[in-house]
């Protein structure tokens, strides 16, 4: 496909002319060379040349001159060691230093003027105190080829110099920037031709947005279809989805279904210390893909350069990336001739991103790339587990459903340790234990060989066991997959739940159930030792939060009423997004529901105190009960729970 836009005569020219004189003076690089240009080298040599002579004179060693009187008095007292005369002048140098005449320091060599008119015995006073005339001048001084050399040294080097920064605006690697951090353009990747590129077959679980996309791959393949209808090629698509989910591979895969260059790059790398830097760097990317066109640009995390701009006065880094900004808004823009261009990014925070990025014209479309469902995280793992050797009795679908919210850079590291875990065992496969383990691990945190004391392995067992009873209990609340005492990560044991399918809405009984299940752990040290420990507080954090959504963002409360008091990143700055009187009914509102919901746990647990002991004993003797058998200890039927509510 040819480049509809016009041409520019240079592609580092970072500006496009129409109607100029075809014949303008450039030099091979593209840029108007400067008349006079070697007359300005040599007045430049010139100047060095006078400054290096008027150094080398101060730094020349120069012998202060003396009085004859002074002379005569110093041969009189035998301090002369030697000297050298030639006609009425004379140079010499002490046996011992002087005071300077002139107030400076101290001299040993020296220089004078014999008056014509003195008529005294000058040659018998130097023969009587062994003064030594010699042949030579005591002071040597530079013949004219050595004050030549040092006096060319430092043309020599500004020469070097120039060549040196010519040569590199020839090579393209950004002229005389590149004394300042200036790096190479970015050069296109997967361009060799039959080499692997990544497709739509290597994505999965996130179809919907595959399909999005697919139009705009159809565009590339197509273009004229699409212009006999008068549609323009889009400009930029933002994917923003959490980390993790998938997005730099969706932007290959558009690059590999469409058969084109592919240029990528960190936001991050276009800014320096040097303002203009960062957007000198932009406007070289876009050039390079304008040369291959149609290609794909895909930039990374582009909120490091993209945030919205504020006022008021800006220096350094922040006027560097604000340039930066500005010279991507001008590329993407109609006016830069960017056509056959398109422009991926991709972010998780799209919220905090100028508005003159997300308008038609820059990125046409906003894709979101959220976690995979079910059946997604079923085709990931297939992905990832293609070289791997799996035994029969993996069942990939049975860990899919026990993965839910998991991204696919998750499921990836968890198919990896799987194999890890198999490589240290000996194994030549990868079984269906090697996978529960490795998710343990992911979800879990590592096993930790930490000692405890049998009163606090005790009460361990009856926190994990409150968690876990309340949780099979509770109505509506996810099944409990594993209860175990082991220290793991940070904590001391662990209890966990998953759904068995994925939930994307919540009731109001089901948040409640959330909470009382994660005060089990306290209301059972409560009923069981009457006393409260700090192993409750990554629960109490758990609880806040879902408190604080109910009350302030999901309208679960009558006070407050049927509005969000907080923002959804209220957390950061609780108590600035709502009037004060607000916030304090918010605060007694997350207290009565925490409140209710520990005296419904305690209650409970008192009420059903058998099971709790009989599940803390197990968990004392076995350390680590799977599903089936802490439902049995518990005497729960787990197919006669009804299963939450989506």
């Amino acid at each position: 496909m040819t480049n509809a836009a016009p041409s520019r005569k240079s592609p580092d020219q970072p500006w496009r002319t129409e109607g100029t004189p075809e014949d303008s003076p450039r030099s091979p690089s593209g840029w108007r060379k400067m008349p006079g240009g070697w007359w300005g080298l040599a007045v430049t040599a010139l100047v060095v040349f006078l400054i290096a002579n008027v150094v080398l004179s101060f730094l020349d060693e120069e012998e202060p001159t003396i009085s004859y009187t002074a002379f005569s008095k110093q041969v009189d007292a035998g301090n002369v060691s030697k000297i050298y005369a030639k006609g009425d002048s004379i140079q010499g140098e002490l046996k011992k230093a002087q005071d300077n005449p002139g107030g400076d320091g101290t001299y040993t060599r020296f220089k004078t003027q014999r008056p014509a008119f003195a008529d005294d015995p000058l040659w018998e006073d130097l023969t009587r105190h062994n003064v030594m005339v010699t042949a030579e001048p005591v002071v040597q001084q530079r013949g004219i080829v050595a004050n030549l050399l040092l006096s060319l040294a430092p043309i020599l080097l500004l020469v070097l110099l120039w060549v040196f920064i010519a040569r590199r605006a020839r090579a393209g690697l950004g002229g005389a920037g590149g004394m300042f951090g200036r790096k190479p353009p970015p050069k296109p990747v997967e361009l060799e031709p039959g080499g692997k590129r990544t497709t739509f077959a290597d994505v999965a679980g996130i179809d919907e947005v595959a399909g999005e996309l697919n139009d705009v791959v159809d565009f590339l393949r197509n273009p004229d279809a699409y212009r006999r209808m008068g549609a323009k090629l889009p400009r930029g698509v933002l994917l923003a989805g959490p980390p993790g989910t998938g997005k730099t591979l969706l932007a290959r895969a558009v690059a590999g279904e469409a058969g084109v260059p592919f240029f990528s790059a960190s936001a991050s790398e276009f800014i320096e210390m040097i303002v203009g830097v960062g957007a000198s760097r932009v406007r070289e990317l876009f050039a390079e893909a304008r040369k291959v066109a149609p290609s794909i640009i895909f930039i990374d995390e582009i909120d490091t350069i993209g945030r919205a701009r504020g006022g008021g006065a800006s220096v350094g880094g922040h006027d560097e990336r604000e340039q930066t900004l500005n010279q991507i808004l001008t590329e993407m823009d109609g006016f830069s001739g960017s056509e056959g261009v398109i422009v991926i990014a991709a972010t998780n925070r799209a919220d905090v991103l100028d508005p003159a990025l997300t308008r038609p014209g820059r990125f046409d479309r906003i894709v979101q790339v959220a976690p995979p469902d079910r059946g997604g995280r079923e085709a990931i793992l297939r992905i990832h587990t293609r070289e791997i050797p799996l035994a029969p009795d993996v069942d990939l679908a049975r860990v899919a459903r026990t993965t839910p919210g998991m991204t696919g850079a998750e499921l990836s590291n968890l198919a990896n340790e799987a194999a890890l875990l198999a490589v240290k065992r000996g194994q030549d496969e990868v079984n269906q234990s090697d996978l529960s383990e490795a998710l343990e691990k992911v979800q879990l945190g590592a096993e930790r060989a930490l000692v405890m004391p049998e009163e606090e392995r005790r009460r361990t067992a009856y926190h994990e066991s409150g968690h876990a009873l309340l949780g099979m209990l509770q109505p509506g609340a996810d099944p409990v997959r594993k209860i175990t005492i082991v220290p793991r990560g940070r904590a001391l044991g662990v209890t966990l739940s998953t759904p068995e399918s994925d939930k994307y809405a919540y009731t109001e009984d089901y948040l409640r159930g959330r909470i009382i299940g994660a005060l089990g752990g306290m209301a059972a040290e409560h009923v069981v030792y009457g006393v409260i420990t700090t192993g409750s507080e990554n629960d109490l954090e758990q609880v806040t939060n879902i408190a604080r959504g109910m009350v302030a963002r999901w309208g679960m409360s009558r006070q407050v009423g049927r509005l969000s008091a907080l923002p959804g990143d209220a957390q950061q700055a609780y108590g600035l997004a709502a009037a004060p009187q607000t916030l304090d009914v918010i605060d007694g509102e997350m207290r009565r529901v925490v409140d209710e919901c520990y005296e419904e746990a305690c209650r409970k647990l008192r009420d059903h105190r058998d099971q709790l002991d009989a599940l803390a004993a197990a968990l004392l003797e076995r350390e680590t009960l799977e599903e089936a058998d802490a439902y049995r200890i518990a005497g729960i039927t787990r197919s006669a729970r009804t299963n939450g509510e989506g």
